[in-house]
């Protein structure tokens, strides 16, 4: 019988990507938790949320990130393009930088399967 043929690395490393949605908890300046899921960054996701900044502002590319990635429990998106200004006008600085900073950062986050516990 043959030997197994060793896993390609194109495989390894898509098997290692594990893109299932993860449960983020950021807590706002208010004090209360805000929730949302999220996939892990890919470099596709990346290059389109630089194309939509426009600029290479990276606050501007992140909160393409956030517009982008931000979910509900449902897999629906949380934020529109055509919310950028209200996002940048109306949401504390600091709750908006922490939001973001969850999308881009694999820290503090809850896996799927904690979320459903």
């Amino acid at each position: 019988m043959p030997a197994a043929q060793p896993m390609r690395a194109l495989d390894r490393l898509k098997k290692a990507a594990n893109l299932v949605p993860i449960k983020k908890r950021v807590t706002l300046s208010d004090g209360e938790d805000f929730e949302f899921y999220c996939t892990p960054l890919t470099m596709a996701e990346r290059e389109r949320a630089q194309k939509d900044a426009n600029s290479e502002d990276a606050t501007a590319f992140a909160l393409q990130l956030l517009i982008q990635k931000a979910k509900d429990e449902n897999n629906q998106p949380l934020f529109r393009a055509g919310q950028v200004s209200e996002l940048k006008n109306d949401v504390r600085d600091e709750d908006l930088q922490a939001l973001m900073l969850a999308v881009i950062t694999s820290e503090n986050d809850v896996t799927e399967e904690e979320a459903k516990n």
